[in-house]
């Protein structure tokens, strides 16, 4: 019982301690002009190195999707790769009737007889 009872207190000074240094620290300074250039600098670095390891997946995950098809062509069996929106730019859906459906006068209510 006095154990738990000195590790709850120990637990309890350590983070009045913490609490007390953490709210006696100084704001940060603000940026100078060099600063501000080094941040934008190094955002537009992540950025392109970001892109770079957006590139390099997309080629691993071709290279993976090729050789799993070359592989099942070889068993005989046809694999038809199921492309995400990424593959090609996705065109918005269009709220226009297709031209087949546009001969057939689908959306056309039917005619009556007289």
């Amino acid at each position: 019982m006095t154990t738990t009872l000195r590790a709850l207190v120990a637990a309890g000074l350590v983070i009045a301690t913490f609490g007390l240094a953490i709210g006696k620290l100084p704001p940060p300074p603000p940026m100078d002009d060099a600063a501000k250039a080094a941040a934008e600098e190094k955002k537009a670095k992540d950025a392109a190195a970001a892109e770079l390891a957006k590139q390099q997946q997309a080629r691993a995950e071709d290279r993976v999707a090729a050789r799993y098809i070359a592989e099942q062509k070889a068993k005989g069996v046809t694999v038809t790769p199921q492309m995400g929106p990424t593959a090609t730019a996705a065109s918005p859906p269009s709220n226009r009737p297709s031209p087949k459906t546009e001969k057939q006068g689908a959306h056309s209510p039917p005619a009556t007889l007289r």
